[in-house]
């Protein structure tokens, strides 16, 4: 958990607010991008104080838009901000706030999902990964319709220990969805129990920090916005390739109503699938007739090993695709109707 840090340790010169940027280069927050502006510098604190002390840190910003929160990282005193926009009416606001800081600001007009994180910082700040948390920091306001992708890709990059995570267990502070931070918080159990709560709390101590009400943004969104803090655990409590943690968890909760069999029979052909979900679960001792959010961590972890198991005895077994099996099944079936329908003969065609 991150000790939240002080903000105000570094003062900035005399600035246009947030609200004259966006006015004096006419922004306007799209729709198309989920984009919604936090203008209020008192909770732009309090998310950079989340991340902790930031004092001589380095820090990426995801998406900084008009540079709310920029100022408050920048504020904290930072050694090195980098800062990765995708939408270039942004930057030229952006650079008045580098040229406000000399020498702290890099300012890089591209794609979070294709940035190559693993250079983005000074070499020397590498730690081993049971060490202490490097002096790094992710913080962002996330567009809604990035967060969760991107926040798998950066659980990926955690399980693999690249990109961001070759430096070692950096931690991210970012804005979710209130429902998303429910999710990636649930415990067993809860409603909100999900793909997203397996793959986030395997991998990461998640801490949902607080809530940030819809009216504090510019537009409001329909929903509130929640900061979530994740450090990367020193061992994932399930110790598989996160390809395979994926495959299990996305089949068990694709059905996510039903007992939890039901998805776990999904990783296997249909030939023998019966018999060897029958297999996984008895050796895994988990009562097939639970609901997929009902599993503890225990439980998918022992999925998993015995999966692993299962698919080192047959290799065919995990790049087995259940909705491609479906797929086949289908086109056969449709081949086989239109090959047995009777043909029309002349006569009938002229009718």
């Amino acid at each position: 958990m991150a000790v939240p840090g002080k903000v105000s340790t570094s003062r900035l010169p005399p600035l246009p607010t947030v609200g004259e940027i966006i006015k004096l280069f006419r922004l306007k927050a799209q729709k198309q991008l989920s984009q919604n502006f936090l203008l209020d510098l008192r909770l732009t604190d309090k998310i950079v104080r989340q991340a902790g002390n930031l004092k001589n840190a380095h820090v990426c910003e995801v998406g900084p838009g008009p540079g709310g929160i920029t100022r408050s990282i920048l504020g904290a005193g930072v050694e090195q901000l980098l800062l990765i926009e995708k939408d270039a009416r942004f930057i030229p606001g952006l650079q008045m706030l580098s040229e406000a800081a000399p020498g702290k600001v890099c300012i890089v007009h591209g794609d979070i999902l294709t940035y190559k994180m693993e250079k983005a910082f000074p070499k020397h700040l590498r730690k081993n990964w049971e060490d202490e948390p490097p002096d790094i920091h992710i913080i962002g306001n996330l567009p809604f319709s990035v967060s969760t992708p991107l926040i798998i890709k950066w659980l990926e990059n955690v399980s693999k220990r690249d990109g961001p995570f070759i430096y070692g267990r950096t931690q991210m502070t970012l804005t979710f969805q209130k429902e998303v931070a429910e999710r990636l918080t649930a415990n067993p159990g809860g409603k909100q129990r999900s793909r997203l709560s397996i793959m986030s709390q395997h991998l990461c101590d998640v801490e949902n920090c607080f809530i940030i009400p819809g009216q504090a943004f510019v537009p409001k969104p329909e929903v509130d916005v929640a900061v979530v803090h994740f450090t990367p655990l020193v061992q994932p409590k399930i110790q598989q390739p996160f390809e395979l943690v994926e495959k299990m968890v996305r089949s068990v909760f694709q059905f996510r109503r039903k007992y939890c069999f039901r998805g776990i029979e999904t990783l296997f052909p249909e030939t023998g699938r019966l018999k060897r979900t029958e297999q996984l679960m008895m050796t895994a001792n988990v009562d097939p007739t639970l609901r997929p959010f009902q599993l503890s961590m225990s439980q998918f972890r022992n999925l998993c090993n015995t999966y692993r198991k299962m698919c080192d005895e047959d290799p065919s077994l995990f790049p087995y695709n259940y909705r491609e099996e479906l797929r086949q099944m289908k086109s056969k079936r449709n081949v086989l109707k239109s090959t047995n329908q009777p043909k029309q003969t002349e006569e009938e065609n002229e009718l």
